[in-house]
């Protein structure tokens, strides 16, 4: 996929590819833009740290799949 407003792969970054497994990935949402929404439609798991609970997105890739950029600029537009 070409380089856009909607996609963009760092294949230069350090931390390339964050995930592994993945044909096409977008880095446009490095930092995943659906943290702070709970009930997110990636696969988070979740850990309990001094009595606080954690989102452990280290297996969710949703964000970063190209086809999703649509839905991922949905949810922003409905919460903020």
């Amino acid at each position: 996929m070409k380089n856009s407003y909607r996609f963009f792969e760092n294949r230069e970054c350090e931390y390339f590819p964050c995930h592994e497994g993945m044909k096409e990935f977008n880095c446009l949402f490095c930092y995943c833009p659906l943290y702070n929404i709970e009930n997110c439609p990636g696969n988070p798991s979740f850990l309990e740290k001094d009595g606080k609970k954690i989102k452990v997105c280290t297996n969710c890739t949703f964000p970063h799949k190209p086809e999703n950029y649509d839905e991922v600029i949905g949810i922003l537009k409905s919460k903020f």
